[in-house]
């Protein structure tokens, strides 16, 4: 089933939406994601993002956590350096920066109001086994969402790429 809606319901001049249907990127790691840059500034997170993407710095698990190592850093336990994941992350906000200029809003002042993942459809192959039987592979795939507000007093720091 295809996604149509979005899990908030945020209208407005101000706000910006983006969506990507049945992404094949982690919904644990997608989830964990969100929990952390809702209610961060646009450049905040693709900071965040490109820092991942080069490993310099990991996300941070803090629900999905069982069997992860120690990871550098204060204030941290477990976490993983999921580069797609970023990527993709990072063209949705690619995405709900050019809706929210399309809109005229000022880039520069956007935040993250809202972000959601949720499981996507589940592909499904054979993975072929000699002449009998066969071993079923499941592919995954993430629904996720994000919806941006422009707040026009914001002042974004210069943040370390």
């Amino acid at each position: 089933m295809v996604k149509e809606n979005y899990q908030a319901q945020m209208g407005g001049k101000r706000f910006a939406k983006a969506m990507a249907k049945n992404a094949p990127i982690s919904t644990k790691f997608s989830v964990e994601l969100c929990h952390l840059i809702r209610g961060w500034p646009v450049s905040k997170a693709e900071a965040l993002l490109n820092r991942i993407i080069n490993m310099e710095a990991c996300l941070p698990l803090r629900i999905y956590h069982k069997e992860v190592g120690h990871r550098k850093g204060k204030g941290l336990m477990a976490g993983r350096y999921p580069v797609f994941l970023a990527k993709t992350w990072l063209s949705l906000i690619e995405n709900v920066k050019n809706n929210a200029e399309e809109k005229g809003l000022d880039a520069d002042a956007l935040v993250i109001r809202h972000c959601h993942a949720a499981y996507g459809f589940r592909r499904k192959s054979m993975q072929t086994k000699g002449k009998i039987g066969g071993k079923v592979r499941r592919r995954k795939s993430t629904h996720i969402e994000i919806i941006v507000q422009e707040i026009p007093g914001i002042t974004t720091k210069k943040v370390k790429q």
